[in-house]
């Protein structure tokens, strides 16, 4: 076997382009695509092309509000565990993940009655991760505090 990222079921992320500088992550292996909890989500039109609005905490301690836009790559219905289908909006963003950076697609969806903020669906991860079920945290902090920058 070689040798593959291993990671938590728990992970600190960031989302540079949105500028948000952790986020507490769980990581859903039967989640295709990640979903991050937004709020006051709009959809606009900005130079013909079509953008959202959305609010987002800074940190779960902090109930500051971070707004962004981004551009939508396009919208997804997504069916949940209680298998209730919501079309999506869908961003196209980067993501830091430990050492790990790349780009992915994340759904915006009011997750506010969820434990986590974001999930982190398979698709994020790279094609070698490894996901550990019974261990948090293993790309730095714990669950209290993301990892030293």
């Amino acid at each position: 076997m070689t040798d593959c990222v291993q990671i938590g079921w728990r992970e600190w992320i960031t989302l540079p382009d949105l500028a948000v500088p952790w986020v507490k992550a769980k990581v859903d292996t039967g989640a295709r695509t990640s979903a991050l909890n937004a709020q006051d989500i709009q959809p606009f039109e900005r130079d013909a092309t079509q953008w959202v609005s959305f609010s987002v905490r800074h940190s779960l301690a902090d109930n500051r509000l971070i707004t962004c836009e981004m551009p939508i790559h396009e919208y997804r219905d997504v069916t949940d565990s209680g298998g209730n289908t919501e079309c999506r909006p869908v961003i196209r963003t980067e993501v830091h993940i430990g050492s790990l950076q790349s780009i992915i697609d994340i759904t915006l969806t009011d997750r506010s009655t969820m434990r986590f903020s974001m999930l982190l669906g398979r698709t994020a991860l790279p094609a070698d991760a490894s996901v550990w079920p019974g261990r948090s945290f293993l790309l730095g902090g714990d669950r209290f505090a993301p990892p030293e920058t």
